[in-house]
């Protein structure tokens, strides 16, 4: 039996194996961390107040800008993991990493530093979208089907993924011989420089044009609109990824 010198050992494909799982394991979740800070502020700078505060979380608005500006990273991300590496994990990845920064986000800066109430600032649940976009590319295998299919039920679920976590604060109470929700309770006890007014607008029915089929018009609508963010945002992952070879250098 031949003794490996110190050298050899150094590179032997055992050792080997166990660099690359060190590595792997500091670089993945920093890797994850980092896309979902990425995520948190592109989330909050488009998405903002309607999915910070629970009074801000409507029937129209909050599921129709939701899922178009959720599917952008997603989109990115999940044709690059799928062109360069053959995983459909991007998708996930990048909303398991917007869940968790946000999450310390709404912990640190809404409770702990400015006061509110978790229940108020709670993150809502996208985890279910990323799985719909990688599960349908792992059985499809082409983009275009993804996105007409995970595209469209990302829109048209999004609000249904989302009502165990919204209907305690749908409840309907009066405050001072009005009738509203929880959620408008709380919206009026804790002042903000940001109010919703044009929400109860809404909830009141003055801009309310197809009675109360207000929620499944605004999912199917979202569904179809979110087929065409998500096919952009595939594209511009393409162009990611794309090798370009250089003719002159000077």
């Amino acid at each position: 039996m031949s003794v490996l010198t110190p050298a050899e050992a150094a590179f032997s494909p055992q050792e080997a194996a166990r660099v690359d799982a060190q590595v792997d394991w500091v670089v993945i979740p920093l890797f994850v961390v980092l896309l979902g800070s990425v995520f948190a502020f592109q989330f909050a700078l488009l998405v903002g107040d309607w999915d910070y505060w629970i009074d801000w979380r409507d029937r129209r608005y909050w599921p129709l800008v939701t899922p178009l500006v959720l599917v952008i990273l997603p989109g990115v991300f999940g044709y690059a993991f799928w062109k360069l590496l053959r995983i459909p994990l991007g998708a996930t990845l990048s909303i398991i990493g917007l869940t968790l920064t946000g999450w310390v986000s709404r912990y640190l800066n809404f409770h702990e530093f400015a006061g509110f109430p978790m229940n108020m600032v709670l993150p809502s649940t996208f985890i279910g979208v990323g799985l719909l976009i990688d599960c349908t590319l792992l059985l499809t295998r082409s983009w275009f089907f993804t996105g007409i299919f995970a595209g469209f039920l990302s829109g048209l679920l999004l609000y249904p993924m989302n009502w165990p976590l919204l209907a305690p604060f749908m409840v309907p109470v009066e405050m001072h011989g009005t009738l509203m929700t929880v959620a408008d309770v709380m919206g009026f006890e804790y002042i903000r420089t940001a109010m919703p007014e044009y929400v109860r607008i809404i909830e009141q029915s003055t801009l309310r044009t197809f009675g109360d089929a207000v929620t499944p018009l605004t999912a199917v609508f979202a569904g179809f609109l979110t087929i065409l963010s998500l096919w952009f945002w595939a594209w511009v992952g393409s162009l990611g990824v794309k090798a370009v070879w250089l003719r002159k250098v000077v």
